[in-house]
């Protein structure tokens, strides 16, 4: 079977559980290291041509990260496309299965089962602790409603201040932040690179906690060990 990733995460679960199915992969797609799939352009702009010139029997995508007028182009020349919705940390292990198990064929990878029993191995969390989770500046975002990283935060006791606003990624001036309520701030090194010379000099109210995006927002083999990371960081 030949299969082409538009999704990180997916990239890295496909080619940890079977590195010979992986043909082509986007340019954001880092794990694993060493990675000898083509490169097909990014999660927003793929190389169509391209990746039907590899002619694979499956394209995985995501709602979120990819855009549906490059996957209608996939379909309209005959190229089965997977599309994934994964908002929350259940439909992550959901959708996983789908992908490797279902579309693939695949064994249903132990990494996948040492994942699920991370997180339930976890504590109740105690008392949440209130946070703006920063996605981006100048302008500021912030997570909003919905998202799979504000879900794996609540599981580790950490409530975001704007899991009720009506869009998922809003935009929120700096002294809004600053007034919100929260406990700490969350800063993840991706899709901004947040540092610690880098953020946290802009809540100076709040501790501030620098966390591994790979952990917040990857759904993949690093699931195994996000529990642990995260909540070290947040410590």
């Amino acid at each position: 079977m030949r299969v082409v990733s538009l999704v990180p995460s997916l990239t890295e679960a496909v080619a940890v559980t079977a590195p010979g199915l992986l043909v082509g992969a986007t340019d954001w797609c880092t794990h694993p290291a060493g990675l000898a799939a083509a490169r097909i352009g990014g999660t927003k702009n793929p190389d169509v041509p391209a990746i039907l010139a590899l002619r694979p029997d499956l394209v995985v995508a995501n709602e979120e990260e990819n855009r549906e007028p490059d996957l209608a182009a996939l379909r309209a020349a005959g190229t089965e496309v997977l599309v994934t919705e994964i908002r929350t940390l259940d439909q992550a292990f959901e959708e996983l299965d789908r992908v490797l198990v279902a579309a693939c064929g695949l064994p249903r990878p132990r990494w996948l089962d040492e994942a699920e029993a991370a997180w339930a191995a976890l504590p109740p969390p105690r008392a949440p602790r209130r946070a703006v989770i920063p996605i981006w500046r100048r302008p500021w975002m912030v997570l909003g409603r919905d998202t799979f990283a504000g879900d794996v935060l609540a599981r580790i006791g950490v409530e975001n201040v704007y899991a009720g606003h009506a869009e998922r990624y809003p935009r929120v001036p700096l002294d809004v932040l600053g007034a919100a309520g929260a406990d700490l701030v969350v800063l993840p090194d991706e899709p901004y690179r947040f540092t610690a010379d880098d953020g946290p000099e802009a809540f100076p109210a709040l501790p501030a906690a620098l966390v591994d995006g790979r952990y917040l927002t990857w759904y993949g083999p690093s699931l195994v060990r996000a529990p642990a990371v995260l909540r070290a960081a947040l410590r």
